[in-house]
């Protein structure tokens, strides 16, 4: 994905990957990703789980936004299975501007 993530930007159009496995893209160096700590499959959540992958990609959202050094990975404080989406605060429309 890093690599299409480089030919994408180089025309100009922001990009952000979702990974969960930090190694390869830590190696593969996208110009910017979020990390989830979640099992193989699942980079937006489990399955049905409509809040949780909203969630998901929201905080991408978010962080296409706020990255500003290439190569950035933001690890995501989401827990698979553990976590309540009910007081989920979405980014705000000034924090995507």
């Amino acid at each position: 994905m890093g690599l299409i993530q480089r030919e994408i930007e180089k025309v100009g159009i922001a990009t952000i990957g979702i990974t969960i496995v930090r190694e390869y893209t830590e190696k593969v160096q996208p110009p910017r990703t979020v990390f989830l700590r979640w099992p193989f499959g699942h980079p937006l959540g489990e399955p049905g789980n409509h809040p949780q992958q909203r969630a998901v990609v929201l905080e991408a959202l978010r962080a296409l936004y706020q990255i500003k050094e290439p190569g950035t990975i933001v690890d995501l404080p989401f827990r698979w299975r553990r976590e309540k989406y009910d007081d989920y605060q979405p980014p705000t429309t000034a924090e995507l501007e």
